[in-house]
Parts: C-alpha cells; structure tokens; sequence
C-alpha cells in the first residue's frame, strides 16, 4: 500500500473515527484503526463492536493494501504534522506503516488488517432519508434525557419511531421524559420501532456536519443494528433489545396552571439556583404565583437551599393562568432541557405538588419535555 492524501484531511477523518475506538477492549485489534484503500479512496475505519464509524477521503492511490495501527498513536501523529501533503506507505513483510510529511518521517507497528471485525454494508436503496439539521436537532433534543445507568440498558436509549411520513424519539431516564416528532420527507413502506444507544446518536450528531446532502437510515435484516449513511462517512450501532416504557401513559391529559416564561430569563434564574442547589440534592422549589386581576402577569419564583452553601432566591416575570403552586423539580433537570429549546417563550404547565409538569416551546407541538415532582421537605 502506498497513499498520498492531504494532512488536513487525513486529520479530520482520524479524529472521527477515533470516537468509536475501544479504550479498554480485550482484543488489541479493536485499539486500532483500520487504513484501507477502498476503489480509489482511502478508507479509515474504528469499532468497539457496538458503535462502528467509517470515513473515506479522497487520495492518490499508488499501491493497494491494508493495515491497523493504534489510534492514539497515529491520532497523536497525524494532528502534528505540517499542513502538508502525507505519504503512506505499508511494509507488508513486518506489518509497518511508514508515515512521511515534509521533513518527518515515522514507522508505527500495526496488525494484520485481517484480524479487524468486519463492518456491516448498508444497502441505500432501502434506506430512509432523513434532514441532517432536523434530525441533529431531535437528537438535541431528547438524548440528554437518557439515562447513564447500564444497569437498565433499554433506558440508555432512543426509542426512534417511523409511520408513513412522521418519526418520533423519545428518551427518558425513569425521572424526566423527551419527546420529539417531526417529518420525513419521503414516507416509509412499513412501520419501523428500535431502540438506538444515546451514544450512537450523539456521536453521529457530532460528525455528520451540515449540508443539504440527507441523511440516509437502514436497517439490516435480522443483524439488530442501524447504519447511516451520508456522503462520505457511515455510522453503524448494534439496536438495544427489549421493551421500552409506555411514556405517553404517563403524560397527563391536562394541565390546571399554564405558566408562560422568558426561556432566556427561565434558565438564567435555574442556572442561579443550581449555584446553591448542587451542593445538596438539586431541587429547587418553583412559586408560581398569579395576578389575580390580570391573567398576563405573574411571578415564578424559584428558591433553592443546601446546609453547606446557603439559600437562593430568583424572581422571574410571566404570565399565568390557572391556580397558584409551590412545585420542586431538579433544577440540573430544568437546566438542560431549557438549553435545548429553541423558542424565546416556554411553557411550564402543572398540575399539582406531586404530578409531572411539562415543558413546551411556545408555538411548538412537536418539542414536549416531561418532568418528574421531587419531594419538597
């Protein structure tokens, strides 16, 4: 194998990839990355056999061949090379990849790329397209709220739905519930349902950049995985098994206070309170208080206290229009789904002390953020 292509670009492609590497794997191989010249391209690969990520650049293809080579190594080495053309060149007989740029020239240790797992191949024709900027969006919007915990693998993913033209993701932690819908531009022939890692979708949130290229979605039959697909770059995930929560059960039907607020203003005070809240349990206790003359003038007020930091008080102007409440919430909760609303206005709707509250963007039906009550002492 003998390759010549362009430092930046080289650069780029290693440090996508270098996401799914493994950090702590058994198997050496998967501490690598696959370099490969795949028909006139050259081809980077990574796995941790659950996420693998795949990126091709083009380059001057002078010999073929393959070959894997630590990821932290090579990572390390092509981000410090000069903006320069790199020459790539394998020694087949001792397994060694000669990297040369400018005045550097270096030789890295690498296996046999016979022993890299192989990476499943998608076939677009079945594939789903999807917007990138829509679909980064959904996975801002609900992915945050998975859990963390791998004790309940099913709740660390993303229940994604397709129905004709609609698709929906939804993630919850077991204490807080996010929801977004939104279209399709082309309808699907059958209804699909699978659970894709959180992780996966951040990381493919993360790379696939912008444009107006879309998106392509597949499901390989009976592999239990999904890949995308856009020019250039594929992702593939293995699907999480197993049933995911009845969410809409727990959404109620309607709510008695509707409390309309500066989204600004709303997650300025919550960052504020957080300041005083982390250092103890989190929760922050939300005073809506009506005007009882003029339905368009209200006050939340949102207080938080812990023993080792003090107490913190922040009024925020809104309108209210239902019954007065004293309500807690984990403000962290609060926090994070007011970072990913796009709206000026949002609004928080409730019930009572001990019922979830929700949060909606003002003049949006597709976005809807659901969170649990905590107790107030």
């Amino acid at each position: 194998m003998k390759v010549n292509v362009k430092q930046q670009q080289l650069a780029h492609s290693v440090s996508m990839v270098s996401r799914a590497v493994s950090p702590r794997s058994t198997l050496p191989v998967l501490s690598n990355i696959l370099i490969k010249t795949d028909e006139g391209r050259l081809r980077l690969s990574a796995t941790n056999l659950e996420l693998g990520i795949t990126c091709w650049i083009g380059a001057r293809i002078e010999g073929q061949g393959a070959i894997t080579v630590p990821a932290r190594t090579f990572t390390d080495l092509v981000s410090t090379l000069p903006d320069d053309q790199v020459i790539l060149a394998l020694d087949n007989s001792t397994q060694t990849l000669n990297v040369r740029c400018g005045s550097s020239e270096t030789n890295i240790k690498g296996i046999d790329a016979e022993e890299f797992p192989p990476i499943p191949e998608p076939n677009l024709e079945e594939g789903v397209a999807l917007n990138v900027t829509n679909f980064k969006e959904m996975v801002q919007q609900v992915a945050f709220a998975a859990s963390t915990d791998e004790a309940r693998p099913v709740l660390t993913g993303v229940l994604l739905k397709l129905d004709d033209n609609h698709i929906s993701m939804a993630a919850t932690d077991g204490f807080r519930i996010s929801i977004r819908e939104d279209s399709i531009p082309d309808p699907v022939q059958k209804p699909i349902e699978a659970i894709i890692p959180a992780r996966a979708l951040v990381e493919l949130s993360r790379i696939i950049g912008s444009g107006e290229k879309p998106l392509i979605m597949t499901f390989p039959e009976d592999r239990g995985q999904v890949i995308f697909h856009i020019d250039g770059l594929e992702l593939a995930s293995q699907l999480i098994e197993g049933s995911f929560p009845d969410y809409r059960a727990i959404i109620p039907p309607k709510f008695k206070t509707h409390t309309l607020l500066s989204t600004a203003g709303l997650l300025k005070a919550c960052k504020q309170a957080e300041i005083i809240a982390r250092e103890g349990t989190n929760v922050a206790r939300l005073n809506i208080i009506p005007e009882s003359d003029d339905a368009s003038l209200g006050t939340l007020e949102i207080s938080a206290q812990s023993e080792q930091t003090g107490t913190s008080e922040v009024l925020v102007d809104a309108s209210v229009d239902g019954v007065p409440l004293l309500v807690a919430f984990n403000v962290r909760f609060l926090r994070e789904v007011l970072e990913v609303v796009k709206a000026d206005n949002v609004w928080l709707e409730t019930n009572a002390a001990n019922t979830p509250g929700m949060i909606h963007p003002q003049g949006d039906e597709l976005f809807k953020h659901i969170i649990m009550p905590m107790h107030i002492g």
